[in-house]
């Protein structure tokens, strides 16, 4: 296993947090010089904050430990491609690297419905490196989306 994929799997233990909420099972963690600096998952619900996605909170955790709103060479690894939110906020904290695992087809912008991190009007460029550890990832959500439809299939009986 390689370096990115041992940090992937970082972020998929954090996404099995969100789960155990019964949040949406994404995870995400931030790495600076070899160390996660920022973990965080999905908690919105629990939370009552639309923003608490997994990256916004691995990236909160992080620019705390770092005492700076900028995260200058650290790279963030999360389990789903960001949403339009979670990129901006990859953009101005300065993330050098985005790695994610598995696409988000509906409101994905890293690939799926913008490629947002190649527009040249930001002021930071990242480099995005997606489908590591893809499967694993892509597992983990669809048995979530699955138990779910499950329990509100019972529910209905």
């Amino acid at each position: 296993m390689n370096s990115d994929e041992q940090y992937m799997q970082a972020a998929i233990e954090q996404a099995m947090l969100a789960d155990q909420l019964n949040e949406v099972p994404v995870g995400a963690v931030v790495v600076l010089d070899d160390q996660i600096i920022g973990r965080g998952f999905n908690q919105p619900i629990t939370s009552h904050d639309p923003s608490a996605h997994a990256e916004i909170m691995a990236l909160r955790q992080a620019a705390q430990f770092v005492e700076n709103y900028r995260l200058v060479d650290a790279d963030l690894y999360v389990t789903v491609e960001p949403c339009t939110m979670c990129s901006g906020a990859v953009v101005h904290s300065r993330i050098r690297r985005l790695i994610y695992g598995t696409t988000e087809p509906k409101a994905g912008v890293a690939q799926s419905q913008e490629q947002v991190f190649e527009k040249p009007y930001f002021n930071h460029q990242v480099d995005v490196i997606g489908g590591v550890l893809a499967q694993e990832c892509t597992d983990v959500i669809q048995a979530f989306f699955k138990r779910r439809r499950e329990e509100k299939k019972a529910a209905k009986k």
